[in-house]
């Protein structure tokens, strides 16, 4: 639900994707706050998918695989596990509403999770919007050491393979930093977005989805 003019209005899957496609993403307070309001950056965080960038040691851990890596089998859980408090953050801003419609835009064929997996316990992971050729991270989180970190390389490798043009990450922080992610302005993000929404790209594309993989892409293309 959101506010406009003193007014309320439900936000369905149809009116998130348009926004998403328009640049615009929706965060709540807190997860106990019921209403959504729309971000808008002035300075966008995107990760070019031409720099995405490894460090040597954790391109030791991907070679030794501690996780089990999978796509899009407990996406419920992924948006839950980035919904709880952790180290340095102690509130979320995905509320029961954004829950909800991400949950309906993952059974649409609109969202994915990549998933850390030590068994058959889920350690870590992240999820996003897929748009076009553009994906919107939306968040991720870790209960190993470089677990999301590792999601995150896959998810990667998968959006390389599978011709996406755009890796929003919605805003830039010095994790994001160190694997290559920088700033744009709103002007040249827009640019980007306009022509990333009106191609085609696939989440599943052959050959994607091992440590072997990930890190002949990466040593193909650094």
């Amino acid at each position: 639900m959101v506010r406009r003019g003193g007014q309320r209005f439900e936000i369905t899957p149809s009116i998130l994707l348009k926004a998403y496609a328009c640049g615009i993403f929706p965060m709540a307070e807190t997860a106990e706050d019921p209403g959504i309001f729309w971000i808008d950056p002035t300075e966008r965080g995107i990760l070019p998918l031409d720099r995405f960038h490894l460090s040597r040691s954790l391109r030791k851990t991907i070679r030794r695989a501690p996780f089990d890596i999978r796509v899009d089998t407990a996406f419920p859980a992924v948006v839950d596990g980035c919904a709880e408090a952790a180290p340095g953050r102690s509130q979320t801003w995905i509320n029961s509403q954004i829950r909800s419609l991400i949950l309906s835009l993952f059974r649409e064929g609109f969202a994915h999770s990549v998933e850390a997996w030590e068994g058959e316990e889920l350690v870590g992971g992240l999820y996003g919007v897929s748009l076009g050729a553009a994906f919107f991270g939306e968040s991720m989180f870790s209960r190993r050491t470089d677990a999301s970190k590792i999601a995150l390389a896959y998810l990667w490798e998968r959006l390389s393979r599978g011709d996406y043009r755009l890796l929003d990450t919605q805003f830039l922080t010095d994790h994001l930093a160190s694997f290559g992610a920088i700033e744009v302005h709103r002007d040249a993000y827009q640019v980007l977005l306009a022509e990333a929404v009106s191609d085609d790209a696939t989440f599943y594309p052959s050959g994607a989805g091992t440590a072997e993989s990930v890190l002949q892409l990466f040593n193909q293309t650094s």
